[in-house]
């Protein structure tokens, strides 16, 4: 069984609307770093493969684009960045600075398949003109979309004493 992050009986209050907004923004930001060192090694990869003068002519004649493979890779990529993070500490670095966490209604940590619902329908909640967070709004428990779907909390974390 994981270990919680505070007692079972310790109800933390929700994160508020901004601070989620304001962690996206800090974490979108790292997702675009992590992005582009995965699209560089990708593009690496590809041209030791098929040989990097063949590869510069196919990249000179715009063959390359679009790339199904590296679009897939990079969706993958993000899953288990957020993944990790959220299933280890429930926080990615986004989240640390504005104290903020993702844990089960117990205190526990999520599960795998918990992460890739949140990942999934948070695409979902991105598509729809940001409704699945805006929805948080209105909710009475003060959830998103992504919070419901895959039965876990985003809350905020005490400063440490």
């Amino acid at each position: 069984m994981p270990q919680p992050f505070h007692p079972a009986d310790e109800l933390l209050p929700p994160a508020t609307f901004i601070k989620r907004l304001l962690a996206m923004i800090y974490d979108g930001l790292i997702c675009i770093a992590v992005l582009i060192v995965t699209t560089w090694i990708y593009t690496m990869l590809a041209a030791w493969i098929i040989g990097f003068e063949q590869y510069k002519a196919l990249a000179a004649s715009g063959k390359l684009s679009p790339d199904p493979l590296l679009t897939s890779v990079l969706f993958v990529v993000l899953f288990v960045f957020f993944g990790y993070f959220w299933t280890k500490s429930g926080q990615t670095l986004g989240m640390q600075v504005w104290r903020i966490r993702i844990e089960n209604p117990d205190g526990t940590p999520i599960r795998w398949y918990q992460a890739l619902l949140r990942y999934l329908i948070g695409w979902v909640s991105w598509l729809t003109g940001g409704l699945g967070y805006v929805w948080m709004i209105w909710d009475s428990e003060k959830r998103s979309w992504t919070d419901r779907i895959s039965e876990s909390q985003v809350v905020r974390v005490p400063k440490a004493p």
